[in-house]
């Protein structure tokens, strides 16, 4: 009976990982896919140095900072490989975040330092939801005084004390615009104090920089700025990784925990 739910000898089988298998295998196989279109999409217009390969991707913008350099494995390979493969292809001695879509083993001796496994959360565009409201004017970015609004407030409002005091053109720049990221920021008046920012790959829809400055927090900015990324595409799912203080807010936007990955730091 066993025998009778085995392949055929020789048969090739998906894991699900291949290079040439379609992004849309599986839906956490879209969002692998479209977090390395990120990790490389900044740093590959800018002219800065990025990779992409079979194993992982990454993009270098700076040397301040983790979440200014991505790093993101793409196929459950040893992470151990990647590290060195990462030191070999993009600037050394820089930090960088190293985003992992499985569980690992220590990696403490190659440098790094366990941030979390925080849950990847997916959003499907046909969930009934009521549009969450806000009293900020929310504008998408179109020219590079508003995309300096959009970075201050993440910077300041996120934190990112790594790139305090703020400087433009840290994480975006004038090459953002026409590319697959589209950023918007919530005023009140002319004072930016929420932003969030959709990236779509794959046929998926990556929010990510969700951030709101203290003064617009208990307004609903942080809910209505992800919905405005999470719909900017209506017609395909959404993802994003959720922090702990973030998960509430995506929990009634019906975003849905779908499983943990791995994130590790390299300071």
């Amino acid at each position: 009976m066993a025998s009778s739910i085995l392949p055929p000898e020789g048969e090739s089988l998906a894991t699900g990982w291949e290079p040439d298998l379609t992004p849309t295998d599986s839906l956490v196989r879209q969002a692998v896919l479209a977090h390395a279109s990120w990790a490389t999409d900044a740093a590959r217009r800018a002219g800065k140095p990025w990779y992409d390969g079979d194993a992982w991707a990454g993009g270098f913008l700076g040397d301040r900072g983790p979440l200014t350099n991505w790093v993101v494995q793409k196929q459950p390979v040893d992470p151990a490989d990647v590290i060195l493969e990462v030191a070999r292809h993009l600037p050394n001695n820089v930090p960088y975040l190293y985003l992992i879509p499985w569980p690992t083993r220590d990696l403490r001796e190659h440098g790094l330092a366990l941030a979390g496994h925080p849950p990847l959360m997916l959003r499907f565009p046909d969930a009934a939801t009521t549009p969450p409201v806000t009293d900020l004017e929310i504008r998408e970015v179109t020219d590079e005084a508003d995309l300096a609004d959009a970075e201050r407030v993440l910077i300041e409002g996120y934190p990112l004390p790594e790139l305090q005091p703020f400087q433009p053109a840290a994480l975006y720049n004038a090459t953002f615009f026409g590319g697959p990221s589209t950023v918007w920021v919530g005023y009140d008046g002319d004072v930016p104090l929420a932003t969030a920012t959709a990236h779509n790959a794959a046929g998926i829809t990556v929010v990510e920089n969700v951030a709101v400055m203290p003064a617009a927090r208990g307004r609903r900015a942080g809910a209505a700025l992800t919905w405005t990324a999470t719909t900017h595409h209506p017609t395909q799912p959404a993802a994003l990784i959720a922090s702990d203080a973030g998960q509430p807010v995506y929990e009634r936007l019906n975003y849905h925990r779908l499983e943990r990955w791995t994130v590790w730091i390299r300071p």
